[in-house]
């Protein structure tokens, strides 16, 4: 059970599910019209294109999985834990984040897949750094989970059981970020087209640097999930 839910879990959270909504959508609305915070609809993309022999499509999508998969490895690497807690190093795995979707701008312009492989690379370090909160499962780009636990809340409270609210409004803030970037991110590309992915790249670092400042002050130990 959910018994303390610091800010910076609330804050990080909401924030880093914004961003990846932002991402989202403008891979979307991008030339390859290909999500890169989540692999589920790639990999359905990926056996339709191996079952109509579409090789080109097959290899773009495997770089995109791939992608992911690396992202996700580095946080491995950086993070060495599976447990949200201060002293572990997300100011370094953010800053990654950041220049990962910095850096996938001009490729993104240039129309090459490498924009989204990058981009897609960013999102899988930033998922797999945020793991579990007391026992809940937190990932902030995508949101199968979080509507799962809406879902099993919502049926708690019907059978007349008293689940733990902090963990609904923990599911909320992450839903509501990722809903709020994607809004942002659709009304700020027909203007600035890919270089709208310079916002989250910046909300990713301002992140980092609050996570960092708030570590120094309460120190760099303990564990925060109950």
């Amino acid at each position: 059970m959910i018994t303390r839910l610091p800010a910076w879990v609330w804050i990080g959270a909401a924030s880093l599910a914004m961003v990846a909504g932002m991402v989202n959508v403008v891979g979307y609305l991008g030339f390859e019209h290909q999500a890169v915070t989540h692999l589920t609809g790639t990999t359905s993309l990926l056996g339709a294109a191996l079952a109509h022999g579409d090789a080109r499509a097959a290899a773009h999508l495997i770089l995109i999985v791939l992608s992911f998969v690396i992202g996700a490895v580095l946080s491995g690497v950086i993070i060495q834990d599976s447990t949200l807690r201060l002293g572990r190093r997300y100011g370094v795995a953010l800053a990654i984040v950041a220049v990962l979707l910095a850096v996938s701008v001009p490729l993104f312009e240039r129309r090459e897949i490498a924009g989204a492989a990058f981009a897609a690379m960013a999102c899988g370090l930033q998922n797999a750094m945020t793991a579990t909160y007391s026992g809940a499962l937190v990932r902030t780009t995508h949101l199968t989970g979080m509507f799962t636990d809406l879902g099993v809340f919502l049926g708690h409270r019907l059978r007349g059981a008293r689940p733990e609210p902090r963990r609904l409004w923990l599911c909320l803030s992450i839903i509501g970020g990722f809903l709020l970037g994607g809004i942002a991110g659709a009304l700020l590309f027909p203007a600035l087209q890919y270089r709208t992915l310079y916002l989250p790249a910046a909300l990713t670092g301002v992140t980092g640097v609050a996570y960092a400042i708030y570590r120094h002050r309460r120190g760099p130990a303990g564990t925060l999930s109950s």
